[in-house]
């Protein structure tokens, strides 16, 4: 099951969390909407490749992440979003579009969307298209350690 290392690892770290089951769900808008979460609360995972490295972007479900913005924050050369192809490799206990902004687990920087910030909670999928998790984000900070950066 897909949500079971991210299980182990809050648990291994005493982290509070709440586990959302809900029906299948491919967006993370369509996530938010059907667990009556605002778009704006819920974060989605986008992977991209800066400068040939995999990383993770982290924002809003209803924001769409600016490739510009990145490669500044990042200092880098080359942003670009990874491929669905490289995305199944990398991530083959989760579902496609489905991955938990843990970039920690997977050896990857993780930027976050300062708006992800102002919330006291972060929600996002958990690995599969039918659970997410909702935790407080001081703790996710400090088990993911992101760059927080303007995305959007």
């Amino acid at each position: 099951m897909p949500v079971e290392k991210l299980r182990s690892f809050l648990d291994e770290h005493h982290v509070k969390y709440v586990s959302i089951r809900h029906s299948p769900a491919y967006s993370a808008q369509m996530v938010a909407a059907i667990a009556h979460i605002p778009g704006q609360e819920l974060a989605k995972t986008v992977i991209v490749k800066i400068d040939g490295e995999y990383a993770m972007a982290v924002l809003p479900a209803s924001f769409r992440v600016h490739l510009g913005h990145l490669k500044q924050a990042a200092g880098a050369d080359l942003v670009e979003l990874a491929e669905e192809s490289e995305i199944r490799d990398l991530f083959p206990d989760c579902e496609m579009g489905a991955m938990p902004p843990f970039g920690n687990l997977y050896g990857m920087d993780v930027y976050v969307g300062e708006q992800l910030t102002e919330d006291e909670e972060i929600a996002f999928s958990a690995g599969s298209h039918r659970e997410l998790v909702r935790m407080a984000y001081s703790d996710y900070e400090t088990l993911v350690a992101p760059t927080i950066v303007a995305l959007t």
